[in-house]
């Protein structure tokens, strides 16, 4: 297991388990271990999600959109939920811009 930082100073942990089940369902992050914490820590911009998650949002290029979903349960705690890539930039209610 591994652990991210969010801009909250917040532990976010990836399990192996997690990661698993990520890349089981999108293969196409399997390469992509390390940017899917990173994304957690260093976010271009972060929206809400759904039932209290969080959206890390980071650009990977031209068309290429990073979206890790995570919750913070609490101060010390939080855990990856999802990510998957999409081809333009996420819509949202934005919470946090890199500034």
């Amino acid at each position: 297991m591994d652990i991210a930082y969010s801009v909250k100073d917040v532990p976010i942990r990836l399990s192996y388990e997690r990661w698993f089940h990520i890349t089981e369902n999108h293969d196409d992050l399997s390469s992509y271990y390390f940017e899917v914490l990173e994304t957690v820590e260093k976010p271009n911009f972060i929206t809400r999600g759904s039932k209290g998650s969080l959206k890390a949002v980071r650009n990977m290029g031209k068309d290429k959109w990073l979206v890790v979903i995570y919750r913070e349960i609490s101060k010390k705690d939080g855990f990856i939920i999802t990510a998957y890539f999409l081809d333009k930039r996420p819509k949202g209610d934005v919470i946090w811009k890199q500034s």
